[in-house]
């Protein structure tokens, strides 16, 4: 069976690979697969806009279809910027400008408690459909400390490993991601299908 993941990141395409390889015989991005298409994310969740994408891409494709929607939710701000974290500056995908902004919101705060989330849909071209949720918790540090991963990973602080996600090696992230416990819940429902 053919899935297509709608999206074109080479880390996320990569890591889904690695975890659904077993269950799909085919597992291509949109680009791979010829498809060219932007869905609008006006969801109010993380759910929401997976679900979404997922639903359009299974439409469009014809195919099995995979999509997620994941962000960083800080306590002290009262979950923010959640789905809005990959334009939390304004400027979608501003890695540098996000993370300025959220050390700036925070410069004066003490609870530094934050987790990634994501939420995966996985939409069968009769519409059946699989959901799960993931979560990787930590704290958001003062200042950046690392040169891999992107997004918010050079603030995002795991004390039970004493360094932030962007020290930890790909393969070290990818084991322990947010992204990587939605995918390992979503291989449980299939395997209990």
């Amino acid at each position: 069976m053919k899935l297509i993941i709608a999206s074109n990141n080479a880390h996320k395409i990569s890591e889904i690979r690695d975890i659904l390889g077993a269950h799909f015989g085919e597992i291509l991005s949109m680009r791979e697969a010829g498809i060219e298409h932007e869905t609008v994310e006006d969801g109010q969740t993380f759910m929401e806009n997976a679900v979404k994408k997922a639903k359009e891409m299974a439409e469009i494709s014809g195919c099995c279809a995979l999509a997620d929607d994941s962000g960083l939710c800080v306590d002290a701000l009262d979950g923010g910027p959640g789905i809005y974290s990959a334009r939390f500056s304004g400027v979608h995908g501003d890695d540098e400008a996000n993370n300025d902004l959220l050390l700036k919101k925070l410069e004066n705060t003490e609870d530094r408690g934050a987790h990634y989330t994501c939420a995966m849909a996985l939409v069968y071209p009769d519409g059946r459909m699989l959901t799960a949720e993931g979560y990787l918790y930590g704290e958001i540090t003062r200042e950046r400390a690392g040169t891999n991963g992107f997004g918010y990973d050079p603030l995002f602080f795991l004390p039970e490993r004493g360094c932030t996600t962007a020290q930890l090696s790909p393969e070290e992230k990818n084991a322990i991601s947010h992204r990587a416990n939605a995918l390992h819940a979503l291989v449980r429902q299939l395997e209990n299908r």
